[in-house]
């Protein structure tokens, strides 16, 4: 089903941008447009559009409900991934294998394309939505997205991640956590929350499903920093070596590989604690806690 979700995503954001794109209204902005385009849809795992799919299904056992959404997550998670790689922030040239947004399209037009991408996320689902989900729904909804992609989520976490790396000493782990918690966890929370929200879930299983996805962020964030230290560019699709190279705290930095990977086995195992004692059945979120391991 992860397949199946995957080129769900894939071809609805296509769609999306493709309609805006090709109309002569838009042509003097088209740059944009197609830079917004580039960074989304260069491929990647679609981790948090599937996460979103998928509790959508588990709650309402409809996922199309939830499939302009899942792309919405993806947009914004584009922007982060952008944004990221400005010069002014962690300055990378490669993201999933090919240049970074900047590198192709300027810095001006990428930070625009940024900007545009938080926007465009949430007009997709108000625009696209079924109209038989409900509107309060929506609200809740929009209300979450807001958390997610501003300074109480991906914004505060990419934050504390610049103020750690212009501190010439390392960070406490209190402070790495809290990077993991915003930076990574918050989007990974808000996907799991979105789909359940729009699959009609009460309260308690949609803290249940944000549990789960700051505990999968936290495994996510340690698995990235293990890659960085062991993998390739090539594998990674992205710049690897560069936190020991700039001497970023990260989990390995701080504990070692060794202790870091007990640390992985520990967050994986808590993730598969919380799917249990929530009675949450689900194979596809299984299958992706098995690719940490």
């Amino acid at each position: 089903m992860i397949r199946e979700y995957k080129k769900i995503i894939e071809d609805n954001l296509e769609a999306y941008f493709d309609e805006r794109i090709n109309m002569p209204e838009y042509k003097l902005f088209k740059d944009v447009l197609e830079s917004m385009k580039y960074t989304t849809c260069l491929g990647g795992k679609r981790l948090r559009a599937i996460f979103c799919l998928e509790t959508a299904r588990i709650f309402s056992n409809d996922y199309t409900l939830a499939i302009p959404t899942a792309c919405a997550i993806e947009m914004l998670h584009a922007q982060s991934l952008i944004h990221d790689d400005l010069p002014c922030m962690d300055n990378d040239d490669l993201r999933r294998g090919k240049p970074s947004n900047h590198k192709v399209y300027g810095e001006a037009i990428a930070t625009l394309a940024g900007d545009a991408l938080i926007t465009f996320a949430q007009q997709v689902i108000i625009e696209k939505t079924p109209k038989n989900v409900a509107s309060d729904r929506i609200l809740r909804l929009l209300y979450e997205y807001s958390i997610a992609a501003g300074a109480f989520g991906i914004v505060g976490g990419q934050t504390a991640d610049i103020e750690a790396e212009n501190s010439k000493e390392k960070i406490s782990l209190e402070h790495l956590s809290f990077i993991h918690k915003y930076k990574t966890g918050a989007l990974f929370k808000f996907s799991l929350a979105a789909g359940a929200i729009i699959g009609g879930a009460d309260y308690r299983q949609i803290e249940a499903v944000k549990l789960f996805g700051e505990k999968f962020g936290l495994a996510f964030q340690i698995k990235d920093d293990i890659l960085d230290f062991t993998s390739t560019s090539e594998i990674m699709g992205k710049t690897t070596g560069k936190d020991e190279n700039s001497n970023k705290s990260t989990y390995v930095t701080i504990f070692g590989l060794d202790d870091a990977q007990q640390k992985l086995t520990g967050a994986v195992n808590e993730c598969y604690g919380i799917l249990r004692d929530n009675n949450i059945k689900s194979e596809v979120l299984e299958q992706i806690i098995e690719t940490l391991k």
